[in-house]
C-alpha cells in the first residue's frame, strides 16, 4: 500500500475520531443549556468552534466537509439559544 494511502487513512480515522468528539460535547452543550448554565454552554460552544476550525483545516473529503458544515449550522443555531441573538457572518 502507498504511503500516500496509508496517509489517508489515518487522516480519516482521526477525522472520525474527531466526529464522534463532536458528538459527546455537543450533547454537554445542550445539557448546560437545559441546567441553564449557560455561561458555561458559551465556553464549551467556543472550545468545539476550534475544534471544528482545525478540522475544517484538515478535510479532504466532501463528505466530511458536507457534516462539518452541519456542525456549523448546529452550533450556530445553539449560540443564539444560549445568547438569544442572531449570529451573523464575520461577527
Amino acid at each position: 500500500m502507498p504511503i500516500r494511502e496509508i496517509r489517508g487513512e489515518k487522516q480519516q480515522q482521526y477525522i472520525m475520531s474527531k466526529f464522534e468528539d463532536l458528538k459527546v460535547s455537543v450533547q454537554e452543550i445542550i445539557d448546560l443549556i437545559a441546567a441553564k448554565n449557560d455561561r458555561e454552554a458559551n465556553n464549551k460552544l467556543l472550545e468545539v468552534n476550534e475544534t471544528l476550525d482545525e478540522m475544517l483545516d484538515h478535510a479532504e473529503e466532501d463528505e466530511d466537509l458536507r457534516e462539518i458544515s452541519r456542525y456549523q449550522v448546529l452550533l450556530n443555531q445553539l449560540h443564539v439559544k444560549i445568547n438569544g441573538e442572531e449570529q451573523v457572518d464575520g461577527e
